[in-house]
């Protein structure tokens, strides 16, 4: 009868142990995010860059700010390569004298890397301007000031400066993430990032695609049944 007991308990255990292996394995399942290809946006403060918080239609910067622009590939703003020049406005605006009653926008535009093109697409060499607008001139005018051809979708999506690239907006990279793995059009960080990329990210959600159990926490539960049954029959056999 001790054996018996003995038996059951040890099957117990090892269910138990198989349904946490399997719910640890689960939560360690790598989230795949979906990459896009997109002009992000970026504010030069105190000379280094952070990622902007509204887009630059609706972003007033003040006289002596930097805004930046960068063409690059990543799933959210954590992940988005920044401008690799300096948000030095001094060097940027230092030919460009100012004027009663206009501010100056130091605009720098990196347009990324042959790696981050698209179509066979090559890169132009990045700029840097000085925009002199009127004071209360968002960075896109700062932007339109300089850098013109710029190329907008119908929802103000910020797509080409200076004409790059030629076509597309906010593409999805092919290859990366999953299609069908619920990627929303959520609200972008900025009207420069795409519909999906946004200050915390869109990945898998890991579970099924109903928002049941995942198979790996099926499997667990099944283990811990199948052992627990094992352990009755074990006991009623000797019991026999």
């Amino acid at each position: 009868m001790r054996r018996t007991r003995t038996l059951s308990r040890r099957a117990r255990m090892l269910g138990t142990l198989l349904l946490a292996g399997a719910l640890t394995g689960l939560g360690a399942a790598p989230a795949q995010a979906q990459e896009y290809r997109y002009w992000s946006f970026w504010d030069g403060k105190g000379g280094s860059w952070a990622y902007a918080t509204e887009g630059p239609a609706t972003l007033r910067p003040a006289h002596r700010a930097v805004a930046g622009f960068r063409f690059t590939v990543s799933a959210d703003s954590a992940a988005a390569g920044q401008p690799r020049a300096a948000a030095d406005f001094n060097a940027i605006c230092a030919k460009t004298p100012a004027k009663d009653g206009d501010k100056r926008i130091g605009v720098v535009i990196d347009f990324g890397t042959a790696a981050d093109a698209s179509g066979g697409e090559t890169p132009p060499q990045a700029r840097t301007e000085c925009a002199r607008i009127p004071k209360d001139a968002s960075a896109g005018d700062a932007l339109a000031a300089v850098a013109r051809p710029l190329r907008y979708d119908s929802n103000a999506l910020l797509c080409a400066i200076a004409g790059y690239p030629k076509s597309g907006c906010a593409d999805q990279v092919s290859g990366s993430g999953d299609a069908g793995s619920g990627a929303s059009a959520a609200s972008p960080p900025s009207s420069s990032a795409p519909a999906a990329p946004s200050g915390s990210g869109t990945a898998a959600d890991g579970g099924g695609g109903d928002g049941g159990p995942s198979a790996g926490l099926l499997g667990g539960i099944a283990a811990v049944v199948v052992l627990g049954a094992a352990a009755v029959w074990q006991a009623r056999r000797r019991r026999g």
